[in-house]
């Protein structure tokens, strides 16, 4: 099923081309139609009162931002029911209905490819080579191996330390090598060097050398990655370097990401938006706190449609206590508002809120006590941008019944679509996983489908008999990093480590997808780990202190990469699953802990560890 516009305020334009500012058409779209604010408040040119004639102006009212009146605020009725639906769900379905409404869920890919057949990957995260150089293996010579028994990517330190990737995505230093012209002087990019002479005009008629085919490739990839991983792109936000690539491309990304992905371009004069589908039911994507991560609830899943349900025609000066006050009064169902009255559960949740609008710059810049608690904050005034308010809803809610069809709803599309979009923003796509008719096509094209959506997005495909991943060897088109610096993700490569020597089939016997752990064994390698590395490595005392929130945190960082997955309910006793990629970072055999050897494992009578020899110099081995 083809991305679905926004239900409400979709406009065309006479040519069906987007506005960018409330949806509209996006297939088949030759150029973006500009839209801005006559006042041009970004002060980017072509705004304001020298603005060229093709410019659309927002003709909506101004309000008095000096009143607390709700007056002038009309809330968006498919926003009002998605934020009903939001307060109604249980937490996991509320995550999977903010991926199919919202879209903005980033792309998530493992890095360090796996080694060759036979041995461990000796690459790690500083030999990753720049994604422009990175070749497209459609056809490995283990797409018939398991990855139960394949090559493996460990990498081989207990106390994996590694720099923190730059906060605000892919590193510039990407782009430096293949995007930017040669400079054959040796004078930086865009200088001419001082001791080169000016070249000979060839003619008056000479027209200037177009840009080189590898240049443009490598600037058409960069947008394409920035724009997966960060499905809104401002000229004025974070990612402000790449905007320029995405308007300068924005043809041909749009027809790419239709044709592979099924996913809607709108590229504007402020904004590039990735209309993103959703993944279906049990996607582990979710929304955090931009500042501490902290997930979002229910609640505030329900606090942030309630505030775009009133944002996306709201005046671009706006008391926050109207806003508040117009939220109450909307608010679906009973309960009390985000005054001071509210429950602190509650407000924390308005505060998150409010953060991801800042955050995404539908909001700007709110003092520290609004963004802390905006119920309880003095007057303050909001600056709100109504093109980025519009442009965060991409599911239709108007269309569906209920939370459960809008989720079914974002996800459908057609066999080879529906597979390559898992590829595109999932670790590994196992085909027990799929419906028969997208598993029919992955048996089919496993070998060339993930071909071309590899080379869009500069990425490796590994093939396995499970299933096929899609590698990033750059490690940046991830949310999540494993191997990662912090304590969680350090103990969760530890603990799925030693569960896949612990419980993996062994070779020869029927593998499949996923092999049940038990709780206790998993208690007793992560208490192991924890005593072994915990004082070492410098992990949180926090953490070791509380071996609860150890297990909890880095069992879910495990499980939203696809390494494990709770047992079906019902399974007595209650536990995980393995999960065949898990084996990827299996160690190698040298560095495998004795089984049993820790003061918190249970030892097999029948296992006897040899004493280690040591030879002597000159003693042969």
């Amino acid at each position: 099923m083809e991305q679905q516009e926004y239900a409400t305020g979709a406009a065309r334009t006479a040519g069906g081309t987007s506005d960018g500012r409330t949806g509209g058409a996006g297939r088949g779209t030759t150029a973006a139609v500009v839209v801005v604010r006559g006042s041009g408040p970004r002060g980017v040119p072509g705004t304001g009162a020298d603005a060229p004639h093709d410019v659309l102006h927002d003709a909506a009212p101004v309000h008095d931002s000096g009143s607390p009146s709700t007056a002038g605020l009309s809330p968006d009725p498919g926003l009002l029911r998605l934020a009903r639906w939001f307060a109604e769900a249980e937490p996991g379905t509320a995550d999977d209905l903010c991926a199919a409404s919202l879209g903005l869920y980033p792309a998530r890919h493992f890095g360090a490819p796996a080694g060759p057949a036979g041995g461990p990957a000796t690459a790690g995260p500083s030999a990753a080579v720049p994604f422009a150089a990175v070749p497209v293996t459609a056809a490995p010579p283990t797409a018939e191996v398991s990855w139960w028994h394949g090559p493996t990517a460990h990498t081989p330190a207990p106390l994996r330390a590694r720099e923190p990737r730059p906060a605000g995505g892919l590193r510039r230093a990407r782009r430096d090598a293949a995007a930017l012209p040669v400079v054959l002087s040796g004078a930086k990019p865009g200088t001419p060097g001082r001791h080169r002479k000016p070249e000979r005009s060839r003619g008056a008629g000479t027209v200037p050398q177009d840009r080189s085919a590898a240049t443009t490739a490598a600037e058409r990839r960069i947008a394409a990655r920035l724009l997966v991983a960060h499905p809104l792109v401002t000229a004025s936000g974070p990612h402000a370097d790449g905007f320029p690539l995405i308007r300068r491309h924005r043809d041909w990304l749009a027809e790419r990401f239709d044709t592979l992905l099924g996913y809607r371009l709108v590229v504007g004069p402020w904004h590039a938006r990735l209309h993103k589908a959703g993944l279906g039911p049990g996607a582990t994507r979710r929304l955090e706190h931009p500042a501490t991560g902290a997930p979002f609830t229910p609640g505030g899943y329900a606090q942030l449609a309630l505030a775009l349900a009133l944002l996306v025609d709201a005046p671009e000066r706006l008391p926050l206590d109207g806003l508040l006050a117009a939220m109450d009064a909307v608010r679906p169902g009973p309960g009390p508002g985000p005054g001071p009255a509210a429950r602190p559960a509650d407000r924390a949740e308005l505060a998150m809120a409010f953060a991801v609008l800042v955050d995404w710059q539908v909001l700007g810049d709110l003092p520290a006590a609004a963004l802390a608690d905006p119920a309880a904050a003095g007057p303050t005034v909001l600056t709100v941008d109504r093109e980025l308010a519009r442009a965060v809803p991409v599911g239709p809610p108007a269309l569906a019944d209920d939370a459960t069809d809008l989720i079914r709803r974002a996800a459908e599309a057609e066999p080879g679509t529906a597979v390559r979009r898992r590829l595109a923003e999932t670790p590994a796509v196992l085909a027990a996983d799929l419906p028969e008719e997208q598993r029919a096509w992955l048996r089919e094209h496993g070998r060339t489908g993930p071909a071309a959506l590899a080379e869009f997005l500069g990425l490796e495909a590994e093939q396995r008999a499970e299933g096929v991943a899609l590698l990033d060897p750059a490690e940046e088109l991830t949310d999540l990093a494993l191997p990662g610096a912090d304590t969680a993700a350090q103990a969760a490569l530890l603990l799925v480590e030693r569960l896949v020597e612990e419980v993996r089939p062994l070779p020869g016997e029927t593998a499949g997808t996923d092999v049940p752990v038990p709780d206790a064994l998993i208690d007793g390698v992560l208490g192991d780990i924890a005593d072994e590395y915990g004082l070492p490595a410098g992990w949180r005392r926090d953490y070791l202190a509380d071996r609860t929130a150890l297990r909890r945190d880095a069992l879910d960082l495990l499980h939203r990469m696809g390494l494990i997955t709770p047992a079906p309910r019902g399974t007595r006793p209650p536990g995980w699953l393995l999960r065949a990629p898990a084996a990827r970072y299996a160690p190698a055999p040298d560095l495998l802990p004795a089984p049993g050897t820790g003061r918190h494992s249970r030892p097999d009578p029948a296992f006897t560890v040899p004493a280690p020899v040591t030879p002597r110099a000159g003693q042969p081995v």
